[in-house]
C-alpha cells in the first residue's frame, strides 16, 4: 500500500526534536511531557504501593464521591475491562469499596475509603518535592503559566472534561 502523497512536498518532517516546525510537533512535545511528568509521579506514588491507574481513579472518587464503575472508565482513561482490574486492585488493598446501586441491581459504586483518603493525602506530600523537579528549568512564573496554558489546552472554554 502506497500513501497518496504529491511528489515535491517541501512540508517539514516530525523529528520529535526541539525546534520541529511540523505539524505534529505539539503532539510529540505533549507525548514527551507526559511521559517524563508520568514517570517522575509514578516514582512518589510507588513507596505507596500504587501506580498512576490507581491514583487516577483515587482522583475521580476524591472530586465525586461515590461513583458508578462504568464512569471511571473515561477520567481514569482506561476500558471498561482495566477500570474493573483497577477497582479490583484498590478493594484488595482497602483503598476503595464496592456498593449497590439503589434501583439498578447491575450496577457498582465506588468509594474511597478512610485508609484511601489517607493514601492519597501521603502521595500529595510525596509528590511535592518531585513536582518542584518537573519544572525546576522553569523561570519565576512559568510554571503558573504553564499550568494555565495546558489547563486551557485541555479544558477549551473553561468546560469539564
Amino acid at each position: 500500500m502506497t500513501a497518496d502523497v504529491p511528489h515535491g512536498t517541501t512540508t517539514s518532517r516530525a523529528t520529535d526534536r526541539p525546534g520541529d516546525a511540523s505539524p505534529f510537533a505539539l503532539g510529540l512535545l505533549l507525548r514527551r511531557a507526559h511521559w517524563h511528568a508520568a514517570t517522575v509521579m509514578a516514582e512518589a506514588l510507588r513507596p505507596l504501593g500504587i501506580e498512576l491507574r490507581h491514583f487516577a481513579v483515587l482522583i475521580v472518587l476524591v472530586d465525586r464521591g461515590a461513583t458508578v464503575q462504568r464512569d471511571l472508565v473515561a477520567p481514569a482513561g482506561t476500558d471498561k475491562a482495566g477500570i474493573m482490574r483497577v477497582v479490583d486492585d484498590l478493594e484488595r488493598m482497602g483503598l476503595a469499596i464496592r456498593k449497590s446501586v439503589p434501583g439498578d441491581r447491575r450496577a457498582r459504586a465506588v468509594e474511597i475509603t478512610p485508609r484511601g483518603l489517607e493514601l492519597f493525602d501521603a502521595a500529595h506530600v510525596a509528590a511535592e518535592p518531585l513536582a518542584e523537579r518537573l519544572v525546576a528549568e522553569l523561570g519565576p512564573g512559568e510554571p503558573e503559566q504553564l499550568t494555565e496554558l495546558l489547563t486551557r489546552f485541555v479544558h477549551p472554554g473553561g468546560g469539564d472534561a
